[in-house]
Order: structure tokens, then C-alpha cells, then sequence
């Protein structure tokens, strides 16, 4: 039976009027109100905060406001596609201080790993008696999204039980006894949870990891696959957080909230795809239901484990969190006051707000605490607010600095995490790849140790083009001589997925590859390029799991109904650089499209090349695209006759038929013994010599061969605090080169004697130790060398 606490609920109600009386400032006072926003386990009591200024704003008086308490009966289960469940409600009246709601009550069960607990939302009735619901959006447990009641969630049962409370219990304390700032990893592996493994869940991600642990283990034959996850000391996770649902439904949780006292509710397991990036604010310090194999959060402090209980060295885990923009859907969720006006993703966050501000850092830290060693922050030229005395945009620096300063608590150890920002103001003015420093958050924060991604890991690269290292060589010398404190690397979700956008059409390297798949596959899992990173370039190199696994990538989100035939048409062109007519014949690949009408390669690519074309010059007018479609002579494939529903079901097949195709489970029996070797014997060569995160020194080296015939050789020539010297020389593009010896080509490195060669690439013989050879494109060597 749910009873309400009085006692407990007054004196909640009551804490935060003092704390709004008697707090220095109102930030002050929403930071600590903050702490009881959301569902907490207190024993035999479970107690509820809730901001809701929009009740004031409506006059909704306190007698029309309930804590709505949804028990289920045992046969609801979180692991079945779709049920009929049956749960008895429960209205608790409230306690009301302002904006806040409170409630205490007992009786509820709280969802542990073994059990699902009580679900909850704030109720109200409307002058028509009509009921109105909102949702927590400071919840942790969200089995069926952020648009349907919560799960009251044990918190402390799930720390209590996580299997890596050794490693943080073995963190040691800052100065005087502070929480202790983690620094950075050696080398980063970016994954995206859903396209990783064939479960596409935590859970699964979390046996792969353990799996491969059990192989270093017990000293078992390495498979190309395993080879992947290994040598990182850090994996950064796509976001995790829950995101946008599909806008025309059905929805994941459906029932008649205004009757009875026991209610029938049509459930559905969440089943969309995303990239992560399309978020809605609420939720950000759960996980997003459609990751989690079981439907409990625990999943992903397993991930943590799995990596903290790595053998040999622990691997850290790096959260990927979007706090700088929600979508429009964000407005259905949350009320007004979190938002501050529409921008180009959907709605721009109202950080000014003081409460606003407060709860963001709040679910930052809540989050943190599934296990978090570092924070990368997603756009964070995002985080900017009108300066009206001034009459100037200004970026919110302070509350950067806010977000690096969030003190996490693990297995009673304090720490506060390793950061990393995504900045790439003045983006998106036009000028943007010219003018932004990619420095502007590290020279603001106080921490030494803050990060941000370099130059050539901001979104566009495109290094299957010919000219492109040439043309970046001033930047690649603003790396070398000050990128200590960024991510490096060619390879992420952004830049491969920008590069599928180009037209192939443009001065395609065609020495990477016979085809256009071999070329971007080759371009973003390039030993050149790696062997640049990880053997010369300072700061934390980092790549990302599809493009080693020589996996397709794209814009994956499925859940938009209005503009997703417009994605579709802006993607359009990645299937003439990821889909050869082999890879479309293929049983398993493109099912949906299939059954649609789109039976061969062809088939599909004329709709692809029509379908952009229409768009543009319709202005995206669905109705007008589905006649002209309808007109094309000889007729397209596919559902007849077109129609608006028919192009929207078309491209939420192609999302979800992309989806399945990027999995990176159909990529590893193709795998390369002999490359996936060499990403391996690379990273441990970086993770041997920590000290070539730092910028070159006074006797370091960098340059490039005048080109001949089109050929870029760059050199590297570093020392290290040991005495240890790496010489590097690697081609980058264009013709081969003459027979020659590479230490000729710097004079401090041809003076010397002693040099051993430390790493080849995989095109290079194992007879070669050193003397002439021949490069071609993508081809380098390392020696070292320790003098006497």
C-alpha cells in the first residue's frame, strides 16, 4: 500500500524554503535545491522533487496536484517487444514551495538489477478535470524513455554491487586530502554502443570487452577482432543518454491517464536508432532504454568494470555527454524555462537560468557516477548567452569550467574527471575552419589539463582527397608545436561520417584503393596517418571503432518523421562511397529496402540520385517530390505509387537497413591480420613513451620533402627524457619515390649511427631493417635510437 509520508514530505518542502531564504546567492540555492530534484531511496521511504514553474504560471492550486505512483503487477517484463500490463495507481498529494513539488512516500519497491520497481510522474488536473502529467527528468531509471513515467531505481544497491570498487577504492587523494583530478589516457578508442557488437547493447559491449580480457588472460591466440579493443588505455562511448523518439509514434508507453484506479497500459520495448547526439535534455543522467539488453541501468557500470578489471592495466571510460542544444522535441518534456530560443539543431539551453544551470551540473554529476574517468563535452561553442550591456554574443566559459570542476563519488573515493571539449568557435560562421584556434576553452579554464579535439578531428577532414595534407600543413605545424592538450586523429564519428558526404566525383587519391570503398576505408584506417599520430604527433591520439574495423558509418537516427526523407536525400551520396553492387546482393544487407521494391544496387542508387535533386528544388514540398517521383520515365522502384507516407517509410528503412549495415559484427571476418597487427604494435609503442603527448621541444624536428611528382613526406625527429629518439618518415600522398635511405632525409638523423628500425608499415617486407626503399602512398617507417 503507498502511503504518504507527512512528516518526511513537510520536511522537504520545508528544507527548501530555507535553503531559498537563508542561501548567499539564488545560483547557491538552486545548487543545493538541485541535490533533491529526482527519486531517491531513503530506506523504507522514497522521496520525489520536482521543478515546476509552469504549475505556478497556469495557477494550478495545490489540491489538483498529485505524485503519481504506478505499480506493476508481476507480469510486466522490460525484455518483450510489446504487452498489455496491468499496474494499480496511486495520486499522493503534494508539498509546494514556489516552483518546487516534494513528496514522500512509503510502501514503493524500488527496481534493483533483479527486480522492476514502481514507476512515477508528477499529476495534475486542469480546470476541465482533464489529467496532466510530468515527467522526471533528473531520473536515472527510464526503461521506457523520457516520455513516460519513471522507475524509482535503487542507486546505492547498484554502486554497492558494481565489480570495480577496487579500482576506484585504489584512487589516491588530491593535495590535503581534495578529490584527486584524473589526468589523461595514453590513446582513446571511440565506440558507438548500438553499431559495436551483434547484441548492439551495453550488456553486449560489455561481454566483448570481457571476452577479450579473458583471451589477454589466460594468454589464448589473438583474432584480428580482439585486436581492436586492444592497446587503448581509454574508451570513449558515444552518448549514452536517452534520445529523441519517433516523432508519428506509436509510443513506447500508451494508456488513458485520466480513469481507475488500476490502468492497462500498451508497452513497448524502445527500439530506435541514433547516433546519440539527438538529445532532449531529460534523462541525461540515466542511459537510453534502447542500449540496455535488460532494461536496468546496471549495464553500463558493467561496461565500467569491464574495463576497469581489464588485465594487465585498467582501461578508463570516457563519457561523451551533449548539453549544449536539445531538440525540439526537448519542448514536449520539459517546460519553457529550460530553453532559450531555436538554433539549427532544435532549441538553444537556458544556462542564464539559475536552476536550469544548477540541474544540468546535478545530472552531470549523477551520471558521472555510473564510473566515468573523463567527460568529453559535445559542442561547447554551443554554451553562449546574449551579453545585453554589451550587446554581444558571449560563450559561457564559466560554466565550462563549472563542468570540470563536478566532483564524482565511486566506491567512496572522490575525484573529479579528466575533460575534454568539443570547440570549434567561432563554428558554424562561414570562416570557421580558418579562423577557429581550437584553443579557446583551454586558454579559458584553469586546470592545465583540460583538452580539446585538434584540428583534424573537428568534423571536416577529408584525407581520400589529394592535396588535403598539403593543405593542411599549417595546421599540422600548430599541432606539433603546441597540441599537447589535444585529441588527435583522423578518424572519429564525425569526420568519417563527413566524408561519405563528398562528392566522389572530386581529386579522389586513387592510390588508396581500386574502388571508392577500399579509398575510404583506407583513408580512415591509414597506417600513414596512424603511424603520424601515434609515433610524432603530441597530445592523445584517438580512433574510432568503425573506421579500424574498416566498418560503413553514417548519420543514424530513424525516429524523424518530418524531416527524415530530407536526411535521406543529404546522406544520399554515402551509398556511392560504402555500397558496391557484392555488398547490396548480400542476403543481410539493405532487407527493408528490399521488401520495399528496391531489389538490386540499381535499383536503389536511381532513387538516391533523383530523390536529392527533387528536394532541393521543391524546398522539400513532400507532396510535389512524391508527383515528380511518380513522373519519372522509365519508373523508379519501389513503393507505387509515391506518396508523402510512402517516402517517409522509405527513408526510416534506409535508416534502420544503414543501421544493421554498419554494424561492425558483418566487418571482422574481412579484418587484416597484418594491419590490425600494426594498429596494435603502434599503440603499444605510444603507450611505451607517455612522453610523446608533449609538444616538440627545442631539439625536435618536423618538416616535409619538397614535393616531387605530387609525393608529401613528412619527418619526424623527437627526443625523450630517457635519452630514447624516434625518427619517423611516412608518405602521405602522392607518387612513389625514388630508392633512397629515409635517415638521409634529416641531417641530425643521417649524422647518427645506431638507428633500429622500430615499426613498418604492413606494405613493408619483414626483410627490410633499414637502407634504401621505395615509398608509396600510405607507407612510412620508425626507428629509435638510444645513444651511448
Amino acid at each position: 500500500m503507498i502511503l504518504r509520508d507527512d512528516a518526511a514530505t513537510e520536511a522537504l518542502a520545508e528544507h527548501c524554503r530555507i535553503v531559498h531564504a537563508s542561501a548567499g546567492t539564488n545560483y547557491e540555492a538552486a545548487q543545493l535545491t538541485a541535490k533533491r530534484m529526482g527519486a531517491f531511496v531513503k530506506g523504507e521511504t522514497a522521496e520525489f522533487g520536482f521543478w515546476a514553474p509552469e504549475l505556478l504560471e497556469m495557477r494550478i492550486p495545490d489540491g489538483d496536484v498529485f505524485l503519481e505512483v504506478l505499480q506493476p503487477d508481476a507480469q510486466v517484463s522490460l525484455t518483450v517487444s510489446r504487452q498489455n500490463a496491468r499496474f494499480r495507481r496511486t495520486r499522493v498529494p503534494v508539498a509546494r514551495t514556489d516552483a518546487w513539488v516534494f513528496c514522500a512516500v512509503q510502501g514503493m519497491r524500488a527496481g534493483t538489477r533483479e527486480q522492476i520497481g514502481d514507476f512515477y510522474c508528477l499529476t495534475w488536473r486542469d480546470a476541465n478535470g482533464y489529467w496532466k502529467r510530468i515527467f522526471d527528468p533528473m531520473a536515472i531509471s527510464v526503461p521506457f524513455g523520457v516520455f513516460a513515467p519513471a522507475e524509482l531505481y535503487d542507486v546505492a544497491a547498484m554502486q554497492a554491487a558494481r565489480a570495480d570498487k577496487a579500482y576506484f577504492e585504489g584512487l589516491e587523494p588530491g593535495p590535503d586530502g581534495a578529490p584527486t583530478k584524473l589526468g589523461p589516457p595514453v590513446n582513446i578508442l571511440q565506440i558507438h554502443t548500438s553499431t559495436a557488437t551483434v547484441g548492439r547493447t551495453l550488456a553486449s559491449l560489455a561481454r566483448q570487452i570481457e571476452h577479450v580480457g579473458d583471451r589477454v588472460r589466460h594468454g589464448g591466440a589473438l583474432e584480428p577482432a580482439d585486436r581492436l579493443f586492444l592497446g587503448y588505455d581509454a574508451v570513449q562511448l558515444l552518448p549514452v543518454e536517452p534520445t529523441t523518439v519517433y516523432e508519428a509514434g506509436p509510443s513506447f508507453w500508451h494508456d488513458d491517464a485520466d480513469y481507475g484506479d488500476v490502468v492497462t497500459i500498451d508497452l513497448r520495448r524502445p527500439d530506435t536508432t541514433n547516433w546519440g547526439y539527438d538529445n532532449v535534455l531529460a534523462g541525461m543522467a540515466g542511459v537510453n532504454p534502447a542500449i540496455l539488453e535488460t532494461g536496468r541501468p546496471d549495464e553500463l557500470v558493467d561496461v565500467a568494470a569491464a574495463l576497469h578489471n581489464f588485465p594487465g592495466k585498467p582501461k578508463k571510460l570516457i563519457f561523451d555527454v551533449v548539453y549544449g542544444h536539445s531538440d525540439n522535441q526537448g519542448l514536449e518534456v520539459l517546460n519553457r524555462h529550460w530553453f532559450a530560443g531555436p538554433n539549427m539543431y532544435g532549441q538553444n539551453v537556458n544556462y542564464r537560468n539559475w536552476n536550469v544551470r544548477a540541474m544540468l551540473l546535478e545530472m552531470q554529476r549523477r551520471k558521472g557516477d555510473f564510473g566515468a574517468d573523463g567527460i568529453r563535452v559535445d559542442g561547447a561553442q554551443d554554451f553562449k548567452w546574449w551579453d545585453a550591456d554589451a550587446e554581444v554574443m558571449r560563450h559561457d566559459d564559466d560554466y565550462l569550467q563549472e563542468m570540470a570542476d563536478v566532483v564524482q563519488e565511486v566506491a567512496g573515493a572522490k575525484f573529479r574527471p579528466w575533460f575534454v571539449f568539443e570547440d570549434g568557435r567561432p563554428w558554424p560562421q562561414e570562416d570557421w575552419e580558418l579562423s577557429s584556434t581550437y584553443k579557446a576553452v583551454i586558454e579559458t579554464q584553469r586546470d592545465d589539463d583540460v583538452f580539446q579535439w585538434g584540428p583534424l578531428t573537428f568534423a571536416h577532414n577529408t584525407p581520400f582527397l589529394y592535396t588535403f595534407w598539403l593543405s593542411k600543413w599549417w595546421r599540422i605545424r600548430e599541432i606539433v608545436e603546441g597540441g599537447s592538450n589535444w585529441i588527435s586523429g583522423c578518424a572519429n564519428h564525425d569526420t568519417l561520417r563527413r566524408g561519405t558526404q563528398v562528392n566522389p566525383k572530386l581529386n579522389v587519391n586513387t592510390r588508396l584503393g581500386d574502388t571508392r570503398m577500399d579509398i575510404l576505408d583506407h583513408a580512415y584506417d591509414n597506417p600513414a596517418i596512424s603511424m603520424l599520430t601515434y609515433a610524432a604527433f603530441p597530445g592523445v591520439p584517438m580512433d574510432f571503432l568503425n573506421a579500424v574495423a574498416r566498418a560503413s558509418w553514417g548519420f543514424i537516427r530513424n525516429q524523424d518523421d518530418k524531416y527524415g526523407v530530407k536526411i535521406m536525400a543529404e546522406e544520399a551520396i554515402s551509398f556511392d562511397w560504402q555500397v558496391d553492387e557484392y555488398a547490396f546482393s548480400m542476403p543481410s544487407s539493405f532487407a527493408r529496402l528490399k521488401a520495399l521494391g528496391f531489389e538490386t544496387r540499381e535499383d536503389l542508387d536511381r532513387y538516391l540520385k533523383v530523390l536529392p535533386a527533387l528536394v532541393e528544388v521543391t524546398d522539400y514540398d513532400l507532396d510535389v517530390i512524391s508527383g515528380l517521383l511518380n513522373a519519372v520515365d522509365p519508373p523508379l522502384s519501389g513503393p507505387k505509387p509515391f506518396t508523402p507516407a510512402g517516402l517517409k517509410l522509405i527513408a526510416r528503412a534506409w535508416m534502420d537497413d544503414m543501421h544493421d549495415y554498419c554494424n561492425v559484427a558483418g566487418y571482422v571476418d574481412r579484418l587484416s591480420e597484418a594491419q590490425t597487427s600494426f594498429g596494435l604494435a603502434l599503440r603499444e609503442f605510444r603507450a611505451k613513451r607517455p612522453w610523446l603527448r608533449n609538444n616538440f621541444g627545442p631539439r625536435d624536428s618536423f618538416s616535409y620533402a619538397q614535393p616531387v611528382d605530387g609525393t608529401v613526406l613528412f619527418t619526424s625527429f623527437r627526443h625523450g627524457p630517457d635519452g630514447e629518439q624516434v625518427y619517423m618518415v611516412v608518405h602521405m600522398e602522392g607518387g612513389e619515390t625514388t630508392d633512397f635511405d629515409p635517415l638521409t632525409l634529416d641531417h641530425q638523423a643521417w649524422s647518427q649511427e645506431g638507428w633500429e628500425l622500430a615499426l613498418r608499415t604492413p606494405s613493408i617486407g619483414p626483410d627490410y631493417t633499414g637502407g634504401p626503399i621505395t615509398l608509396r602512398d600510405s607507407m612510412g617507417v620508425v626507428f629509435t635510437r638510444r645513444p651511448d
